[in-house]
Order: structure tokens, then C-alpha cells, then sequence
């Protein structure tokens, strides 16, 4: 009697599918280049690496170069195995640059019901904000310098990005901005996990706060103190 073949569990193949969407969509507009693949590491996993920390322990630690202990915030979790199949560093650069990006986008909303820059009155109402305030810069013609700004930004940051992964020796997320002086000294390392932790947090947070606006039409502070 013939045995019947073997397939991979259903949770296996769900996740290969979804990393392979993911990567595939990804790849598609990226320039040649900006997209390396991850290096493949061989050999037993390192007794270190068995007392890393694991966001979900039935799928163990990914075995990629991006969680070997090294990185600030590593906490194992990656169910799709991305590392595997994109540089640690490009994803890297990415986590930082979303994390930045959310951390100031949190405090905008924050700060929306609190104050009110001077002149903003005379060109947008008081009551108008998050996704709402945006509607009324675009419509008034005010994005377009906003625009100019953002892809200024984002030219350095790609310029940087690609230097970086053509071997430059630059850190991801490192612009060389510290004009406090912050990161200098012993404590830089709790300053970039402080960095990383926040930042997942706001990404969260402020995509906490765009939805209940969507669904109340008020903001973070308004929510929370209206009866």
C-alpha cells in the first residue's frame, strides 16, 4: 500500500505565501540594489542565542543575521521571517525611519487639542484636525511647500540608505544629528533602545488615534476628556 505524500502544516504554508507576497510586492518598486538579500548563516544555533528573548515562543527566534543579539530592541519577533529574505539593514533603516516619523506624528495629533499656532485661525478653523486638517491644507494649496520639504528629506535619506548598503560603514537611522549631545557617551545605548521602544509604541498610538477619528471625529485629548 502507498503512503500518502506529506504536506508542509497549513501554518507553515500560510506564512511562506505571505512572505512571499510581501516580498514580492516590495521588490517591485525597488531600484536595483536598494533590496540586497540577507546573507545566509550556517551552524548550530550559539548558547547566547538560546537565552535571547522570544516574542512568540512555539515559533522560536528567526535564524537571521538581524537577531543575533546586537540590535537594540531585539525581541525575536519576525512570524514572516522577512530577515530572511531582505538585508538586515535596509529593514533596519526602515523600522527607525517609520518609528521617527510615527514619534512626530503622535505629538502633531497630541498637540492639536492643545494649542494653536498664531495666525493658523485665520486659515484654518480651530474645530479642524488629523485627517480633517489635511483635507483643508490641500484644498487651500498649502501642501505643496509641505511636499517640497518631505522629498527633500527623503532624497538625503535614500542617498544614505543606498551609500549604506554599498558598504559606507554608516549605521541605519545614523545622520550624524545630536545637537544635544544625547547619544554621546556610556548611555547611548539605552538612548537607542529608548528610541526603538518608543517608536513602535507611537506607530501604534497613532494609528489608535486616526482611527478613532475617523469613527468619533475627535482628537486623542478631546476623546479621552469629553463625557
Amino acid at each position: 500500500r502507498a503512503s500518502s505524500p506529506s504536506y508542509p502544516p497549513p501554518a507553515a504554508m500560510f506564512r511562506l505565501s505571505l512572505c512571499a507576497a510581501i516580498v514580492a510586492s516590495a521588490s517591485a518598486f525597488a531600484p536595483s540594489g536598494v533590496l540586497p538579500t540577507a546573507p545566509r548563516r550556517a551552524g548550530a544555533v550559539s548558547a547566547m542565542k538560546m537565552q535571547l528573548p522570544t516574542a512568540i515562543p512555539p515559533l522560536g527566534r528567526p535564524e537571521t543575521d538581524m537577531f543575533d543579539g546586537s540590535v537594540p530592541g531585539d525581541a525575536g519577533f519576525d512570524p514572516l521571517t522577512i530577515s530572511a529574505w531582505l538585508d538586515s539593514r535596509w529593514l533596519r533603516e526602515a523600522e527607525i525611519k517609520h518609528c521617527r516619523v510615527a514619534m512626530l506624528a503622535a505629538a502633531g495629533c497630541i498637540a492639536q487639542d492643545i494649542f494653536q499656532f498664531p495666525g493658523a485661525a485665520t486659515v484654518y478653523k480651530a474645530s479642524t484636525k488629523m485627517t480633517a486638517l489635511h483635507d483643508a491644507a490641500v484644498k487651500a494649496g498649502s501642501m505643496g511647500q509641505m511636499l517640497f520639504w518631505i522629498g527633500f528629506v527623503e532624497a538625503i535619506s535614500t542617498a544614505a540608505t543606498i551609500q549604506m548598503l554599498q558598504g559606507s560603514g554608516r549605521a541605519p537611522g545614523d545622520f550624524g544629528f545630536d545637537p544635544l549631545g544625547l547619544g554621546k557617551g556610556p548611555g547611548r545605548a539605552r538612548m537607542e533602545l529608548s528610541e526603538i521602544k518608543n517608536g513602535r509604541l507611537a506607530m501604534i498610538g497613532f494609528s489608535g488615534m486616526v482611527h478613532h477619528y475617523f469613527i468619533t471625529g475627535k482628537g486623542p485629548i478631546e476623546l479621552l476628556t469629553s463625557r
